[in-house]
Order: C-alpha cells, then structure tokens, then sequence
C-alpha cells in the first residue's frame, strides 16, 4: 500500500471528530419526532412509540452524508395470527413492479376498528371474514394523525418557527417524509409503518454459524419479521433494523472494523458520488459490504490495522461492481445492484483508482470530486474479479486472499488458509486465458 499509516488515521480522525457533534444534532431532531409520534400514539393507540431509538442514531453518527434516516413506526395488532400469502405480478393492482419478499396481510379477524385498514376479501377467496391489510390506507390514516398531531404541537408552543417542514408529506410515497431540525442540521426522516412478528429463520439452517458472526448473534437479530409497505396494496419484508442489530454486533469485535466503513463513506460522498442523475452507491451498500467481510475475514488477525481491514472491503466491494451483484447479507438470492440506477462501470474505475493509489483520495477538499478518466491496473486482477461465480467458490475466504495479495495486502499467518489460497489459485489460472 502506497499510502502510509499517517495517511490513514489522520483522514479517519478527522472523520470522527465530526461525529459527536452529527449526533447531538440527530437527538435534537429526535427529540421532535418522538414529541409527534406521542400525539399520533395519543389519538390512536395502535401506533406505538419506540423510544429505542439506539440503532437509528448509532447509524446516523457513522455516516459521511445526509441520506434520510429511516424510522419504523410499529404498528400493534395480533401479527402472530396474519397469514403471509406471497404475491405474484400479476396480483398487484397498482402495477407496481413486484420483488423479493413482497407478500399480502391476511387479517383472519380485523376486529373492531380495523376494518377501514382491510381490503375486500375477494383476493385470498375466504369467506369468514378475512380481509387483508392493505398499506395505503395504513400509510393515509398515519399521515392525517401526524397533521393533527403537527397541529397540535403548533398551538401548544412546542414547535419553533422552522423546526419542521412537513411538505413532502403531500408526495404520493411508500414513506412519510419530515424534515426536521437538529442544530444547523435539517434531517429528513423517512417514516414508515411496520408490522412485526416472530419467525424462525429458515435460513439458519444452512448457517455454518463458525465463521464472522455467531449463530446466537444472527438468531436474536431476526428473531423478528418485519413488513413496510412496498406499495398501495403490498407489504414487502424489511430488513433495515436487522442489519443495524448486526453493524452493532460487530462494532463489539475487535479492530478497525466499523473504522473502515466510516472511511469508505467518507470517499463514496466526497469522491465516488455520480454526476448526471444517476444515483452512487450508498451507505446501505457499504453496510452490506461490511457484513460480507466480517463473515468472510472471521479471524481477528485480519483486522489489526486500518488500512488492511479497509483493503478487505475494498476487494468484495470490487468484485460486486465487476460482476454487477451485491448479495444481500440475509437474503443472499438477492442482488442490491438489481434495479439500481447505477453507473457500474464508472463506480468500479473509481474504487479501483482507490485501491491501487490511496495517497490520492485520502485527504479532504471542496468542490468537483476526484476525476478518474482511466483505470491502469492490471488485466490480470481484473480478470481475477470477473471470474463466474458458477459454484460459490469465488465467494470465499481462499478467493478474496487471493486478490488481496494480488494488492499486496495479505497478512495473515495462517497455514490452512495459505493452503487453500494456492489450492484455489492453481485452479484460477487454468480459467483465465493468459494475457499476452
């Protein structure tokens, strides 16, 4: 690496010399919400206020930039007895394009109150009264208690000119958005309703539970289902505070782990930002990198300095924008790149860029980002990273070893590993056609 140590942890002291003060601004802005949310909960008590409001803040304080904070409002009714019934294209009424997870709510008994949230029951063909959930009119009747509660909160003094802008709550969304202020700060927070219920994860079962995380951190994690509107008439599954429980998991191992992702954000919103309207890649994306490493680099030696453990990101981060799939972390069947309006090619030079001269991004400035017109690394690691991952074996500890010595990065003393390392390796050189 070309860059040395003191490049490193000066630009990541100045990163976290930011991060008290992002925080007190968040809980200044929260401290508003969770007022509203009261009022709304105060007129209809189905509505829950969560005061552990932890991973919310935990996430905001790690990132560079100012995405909305997402906040799940529960919704209380009898989860355990709605029935899951997956949904097809062809089912959605809206048209709205369908993925992974999404699901209808049977409610077998809507119960005094509840019918005004409920659909026909023409869909499932029951005839006892079932009916289902339908969001919009959950996300209708959310949206008229927080008028009446930001009302209310106007005329009780509770609100200084300028603290909330509740506009966008016109805008026909999945979401309800605020912005509120916090310090010099607005922050946009995204509000959604959600309906929770235990589950037992069946994807445990083929959980190796040796590796990264233990299978007792991953259990309590998604002990829980979560469901948010995906559109007027369908509900999808969320994973949004899973995956904070599990960042929070591994801001309790050992090394530079979270320090790496917070630098990696620092570069993603001040260098690696797309021009032209199309979207970047974002902190969620990063998150899920992180996961990924923490499960593929489980042992500790691979985290002892800042600069490896951001180099062990860096090469599963490049092999997702080389092969254009980023599995989800919890649903692996998953890809995150899927539907993104993401300029990938142009995301994967910049990283690389990154990778191969670190002295060049790691330093703050104002203006345009860092321009990179050209991508001169070797074709032989780029053909090492567009390898097809036909049976998973590219997707493992042995392959990232190898490209993380093909950046002359691998440190750890492990002679299993080694042993794997040359055995995998063996095997990619007599894929890759030699580069003349």
């Amino acid at each position: 690496m070309a860059a040395s140590a003191s490049h490193w942890c000066s630009y990541l002291g100045v990163i976290l010399s930011r991060e008290r003060q992002r925080l007190e601004h968040y809980q200044q802005a929260e401290d508003i919400l969770l007022t509203l949310l009261e009022g709304v909960h105060a007129r209809e008590p189905r509505f829950l206020v969560d005061y552990a409001r932890n991973l919310e803040a935990f996430e905001f304080a790690l990132r560079a930039s100012e995405d909305a904070v997402t906040v799940e409002v529960p919704l209380q009714i009898d989860a355990d007895a709605l029935q899951v019934l997956a949904c097809r294209p062809e089912n959605s009424p809206d048209g709205h394009p369908l993925g992974l997870g999404t699901c209808y709510l049977e409610v077998p008994s809507p119960g005094v109150g509840l019918e005004d949230w409920t659909s026909s029951v023409s869909r499932t063909e029951r005839s006892d009264g079932a009916g289902c959930l339908v969001p919009s009119k959950v996300l209708q009747h959310l949206k008229e208690l927080l008028v009446s509660a930001i009302v209310c909160c106007q005329r009780h003094f509770l609100l200084q000119p300028g603290d909330l802008n509740a506009e966008n709550l016109q805008e026909d969304a999945m979401e309800l958005s605020l912005l509120i202020r916090g310090g010099w700060r607005t922050i946009r927070f995204d509000i959604v309703p959600v309906v929770r219920r235990q589950q037992e994860p069946p994807w445990l079962r083929g959980w190796q539970g040796k590796r990264g995380f233990p299978q007792a951190s991953l259990r309590k994690a998604t002990e829980e289902a979560h469901f948010i509107p995906a559109s007027p008439h369908c509900w999808r599954s969320s994973t949004h505070l899973p995956v904070l429980k599990l960042l929070q998991e591994v801001d309790m191992l050992k090394g530079p782990r979270l320090d790496s992702l917070r630098l990696l954000d620092q570069l993603r919103s001040q260098d690696w930002e797309e021009g032209g309207g199309k979207g970047g890649l974002t902190f969620n994306h990063l998150k899920m990198v992180l996961l990924w490493g923490t499960e593929l680099f489980p042992s500790p030696e691979d985290w002892q300095d800042l600069e490896g453990s951001v180099y062990r990101l860096l090469v599963i981060l490049l092999r997702c924008l080389a092969t254009r799939h980023l599995p989800h972390f919890l649903h692996p069947e998953e890809n995150l790149f899927r539907g993104e309006d993401l300029d990938l090619a142009s995301l994967y030079c910049k990283v690389e860029s990154f990778a191969w001269n670190p002295q060049g991004f790691l330093r703050f400035h104002f203006g345009l980002p860092v321009r990179t017109n050209s991508c001169e690394a070797d074709p032989g690691t780029r053909a090492l990273l567009q390898l097809p991952a036909k049976d998973g074996s590219y997707w493992d500890t042995a392959y990232f070893d190898i490209l993380l010595r093909q950046f002359q990065v691998y440190l750890v003393q492990d002679g299993a590993r080694h042993s794997a390392m040359s055995e995998l390796y063996s095997k990619i050189q007599q894929e890759i056609p030699q580069q003349n």
